[in-house]
């Protein structure tokens, strides 16, 4: 079975189980070094629904965030690996800047993020969840762990 869907693919899913009562659970990310921490706070999402959907930014959105260097693993790369994550239902592509678009047409139950901070980013998408009475729900990662920290530690090596 295919776990990467585009977005109609998704919809048609997302459609057929909320018929069913299932609860549909989505995050979104880079992805682009996967590690203890994501396999963990990815598994631990999964729990919050039936349905589990992540969102992964494009090799062009990424390169925004993280500038010329990144990523380093292609997009179809890091949705093989993030689908491949116990729990993960669904592995989307998305190229905007934000997940809000996305989002709009999913309508997903609960929407989770890994971290405690709440920056403007993260309020817009809260605000668009609870707009049709979604719940974001904000999970706390494992200290230590971030790919921030494996980059220096390739670097330190190198």
């Amino acid at each position: 079975m295919n776990i990467i869907k585009n977005l109609e693919e998704l919809k048609e899913i997302v459609e057929l189980a909320r018929s069913h009562g299932k609860k549909i659970v989505t995050t979104n990310g880079c992805y682009d070094i996967i590690h203890k921490g994501h396999v963990y706070i990815l598994q631990e999402m999964a729990k919050l629904g039936d349905v589990f959907i992540v969102a992964i930014n494009s090799d062009e959105s990424v390169k925004k965030f993280k500038g010329d260097g990144r990523p380093f693993n292609n997009e179809l790369d890091r949705a093989l690996v993030v689908g491949g994550i116990k729990g993960v239902d669904y592995v989307i592509i998305f190229n905007q800047d934000s997940p809000l678009e996305l989002l709009s047409e999913l309508k997903p139950d609960v929407h989770a993020k890994g971290g405690a901070g709440l920056c403007e980013r993260i309020n817009q998408e809260k605000e668009l969840i609870e707009s049709w009475g979604g719940k974001m729900v904000l999970l706390e990662l494992i200290k230590g762990y971030s790919s921030s920290n494996v980059v220096d530690k390739i670097r330190q090596l190198s």
